[in-house]
């Protein structure tokens, strides 16, 4: 698959840590989503993406963010 902002196919993966937040001093006290995915990178441009997998993505959505490890392919 081609990158979907310059259209190179010259793209790499690439195995991150990432930590996610509640933005904002109200949300200090809410814990970290920490998540391992598979970074897809476009070597050319740089545009890059990756997949939350469903449990830390619910913990998201109710904001109650919950450690996790979690690795995951970007969907392609």
């Amino acid at each position: 698959m081609s990158c979907p902002l310059c259209a190179s196919g010259n793209q790499g993966e690439f195995g991150t840590e990432m930590r996610i937040h509640f933005r904002g001093l109200k949300n200090l006290d809410k814990p970290i989503a920490w998540l391992f995915p598979i970074l897809l990178v476009c070597l050319d441009c740089g545009f890059s993406r990756f997949t939350i997998p469903e449990t830390e993505l619910t913990s998201l959505r109710e904001g109650s963010a919950t450690p996790g490890a979690a690795t995951r392919k970007p969907n392609v």
